[in-house]
């Protein structure tokens, strides 16, 4: 069975069009650039951690790294999905759509971080448009100072 020439977004779907749908769908949720450049820097500095874990297991979140030993959970947001300040921009089509979704991630953002703070857990979390030099050093230092206590 072949697809059909044009493709038209059923009634009510969050796809404005054939070309949206694609751009939408083709985006990562793990293993973005600037996520794999933070982690080969960390790693570079000799510390090893876990990619897309779930900190907590009753939590159905994943931090993009997680130091269990140290409870140290590392969260690499990108601009748009989690409403950067600086970076968002609303969409111009289908904005209630889009817009609520953000705002859905940027509460259930908060809501990680609160949970797991009160798990004991320290929560870093950085913009995509940061230097990932300096969240490698600023991730290094924390789990260092983290480990150094425990002993």
């Amino acid at each position: 069975m072949s697809k059909p020439a044009e493709w038209t977004p059923p009634e009510g779907s969050w796809a404005s069009s054939a070309g949206r749908r694609r751009n939408m769908q083709a985006i990562r949720s793990r293993d973005t650039k600037p996520e794999q450049l933070i982690r080969r820097l960390v790693h570079a500095q000799g510390l090893r951690y876990r990619v897309a874990a779930r900190p907590l297991a009753d939590l159905r979140r994943t931090a993009d790294l997680v130091f269990r030993p140290v409870k140290v959970a590392v969260f690499i947001d990108g601009c748009y999905w989690h409403g950067c300040p600086d970076h968002y921009v609303a969409p111009r089509t289908n904005s209630g759509y889009w817009s609520g979704k953000v705002a859905g991630n940027i509460s259930r953002d908060r809501d990680t971080n609160q949970q797991l703070s009160a798990a004991g857990w320290t929560v870093l979390r950085f913009w995509e448009h940061e230097s990932p030099d300096d969240c490698a050093l600023k991730i290094t230092t924390t789990v260092r100072r983290l480990r150094a206590k425990e002993l």
